[in-house]
């Protein structure tokens, strides 16, 4: 085999090369988060702002499928980046074969099982009132297409593993180009509604499900389509789960904490709370792109050079990606301090959702700096294969600490409440990701390479 890219993870500068892997993930989360966020505007605009607040009752269940796919990529991405950087090839092919064999099984039964209880589903995620009818036309549509974004999301993390991150932003780069022009055409020109909004989003997918096999089948690729790894192996099977699950129980979590706002803000204060819920989430995928960005391209440089015993490396990662992705964070929590009305504006119309949309957006992102270092941390865990560290830490932020605030604090401050548990969970999270990182590179980093 000739000398592979993924080789360069282990020689280049550290500095260089989280820039070389993190510009290309930040663009093309940058684009997805565009997609996600011009579409919400295209429906809000264009349907009302009734339609914001069903699509956010649905995500919770097509993320959670989703994040079937994502999590064996990631699972999965984590052993191959380990086992190349051990030159294992044999190990990472057998991996890669189990990843597509597994997100085949588990998504197709998922989303069966989702369009079975449809009418249970909806209502139990905040889809009531006015909001049920357009979310149930947009889910069951968005259910048939859960499955191909799986994919997408499984082997967009495996061409990162490989270290070819430009290959892995243009798999993200073509559903949301796709989408926008999608958009336009059946929301814009042909007046689908909810439908049309669905099917862009669904035909988007299947086009970048078409690149990213492309993308495998040729010549680009270190790893091949075989049918012979495609049977499950014990051991494989194990370590995808183990490391998966991480990535899994967090996105289960965001599902959860989905539902729980949804009905709470839906008590409080009925549609309009949903749907300023609903903006200041999709800003929250779209502001800390680069922190996002710069978290993806730190997981496999670090998970490569860990496999490679290289732990001076190693270290130099993780404190250059917090330093930069902090930076980065703080330039967003500043943007979003100073414009929250005038972001508001580009969702809707209306006024009600206006006027309590901004402050409530200052207050969801009040901790942001400091964000940097939890989502660091946690995620090298996963990429040095720690799975219970890494699960554990992935949980604190809203599974341990926000989803018991969100029910405590409005006992004593009413809907505020709910939303200052945003921030206090973050800084919580964050300090307990601290200590456990740097016991982690006291304890296990401090090696001769």
């Amino acid at each position: 085999m000739q000398t592979s890219k993924s080789s360069n993870l282990g020689t280049e500068t550290i500095s260089k090369l989280l820039i070389k892997q993190a510009v290309p993930a930040s663009i093309g989360i940058l684009v997805m988060s565009l997609n996600i966020l011009v579409d919400t505007i295209f429906v809000g605009q264009w349907i009302g702002s009734t339609a914001i607040a069903a699509i956010n009752v649905v995500l919770p269940v097509s993320f959670f499928i989703a994040a079937l796919g994502m999590s064996i990529g990631v699972g999965g991405s984590s052993i191959i980046s380990r086992a190349l950087g051990a030159n294992n090839n044999e190990k990472a092919f057998k991996t890669f074969g189990n990843q597509i064999s597994l997100t085949l099984l588990f998504t197709v039964t998922f989303a069966a099982f989702g369009l079975y209880f449809v009418e249970q589903l909806i209502p139990a995620f905040g889809g009531k009132g006015n909001i049920y009818e357009p979310a149930k036309v947009y889910y069951e549509i968005i259910l048939y297409g859960v499955p191909v974004l799986a994919f997408v999301m499984m082997g967009n993390t495996v061409i990162r593993a490989e270290g070819k991150p430009k290959f892995a932003m243009y798999a993200m780069l073509i559903p949301s180009i796709g989408n926008l022009v999608l958009d336009y055409i059946f929301i814009g020109v042909l007046d689908f509604g909810m439908a049309g909004a669905a099917w862009a989003t669904t035909g988007s997918y299947i086009v970048s499900l078409l690149f990213i096999f492309w993308y495998f089948l040729s010549s680009n690729s270190e790893l091949k389509i075989n049918l012979k790894h495609f049977y499950l192996q014990k051991n494989i099977v194990s370590e995808i789960g183990a490391l998966g699950f991480v990535t899994l129980a967090r996105q289960a979590v965001v599902s959860v904490t989905f539902l729980l706002v949804n009905n709470a803000l839906f008590d409080y204060g009925g549609e309009t709370s949903i749907t300023a819920y609903a903006i200041v989430g999709r800003m929250s995928m779209f502001a800390l792109f680069p922190v996002f960005g710069i978290t993806q391209g730190f997981i496999p440089i670090a998970g490569y050079n860990f496999g490679s015993q290289q732990y001076d490396r190693v270290k130099e990662v993780i404190y250059t990606a917090i330093k930069y992705a902090t930076i980065l964070g703080t330039l967003v929590f500043i943007a979003l301090m100073f414009f929250p009305e005038i972001i508001t504006r580009w969702f809707t119309t209306d006024q009600d959702v206006i006027n309590i949309t901004p402050n409530n957006m200052r207050l969801a992102f009040a901790a942001v700096p400091i964000l940097a270092l939890q989502l660091i941390g946690s995620a090298y865990f996963q990429a040095v294969g720690k799975a219970l560290p890494a699960l554990l830490l992935t949980l604190t932020r809203q599974a341990i600490f926000f989803i018991p605030l969100m029910y405590i604090m409005p006992l004593y401050f009413g809907e505020l409440g709910l939303w200052i548990s945003f921030p206090i969970a973050d800084v919580l999270a964050t300090i307990v990701t601290a200590y456990f990182l740097r016991r982690e590179v006291k304890l296990n980093l401090n090696k001769d390479s």
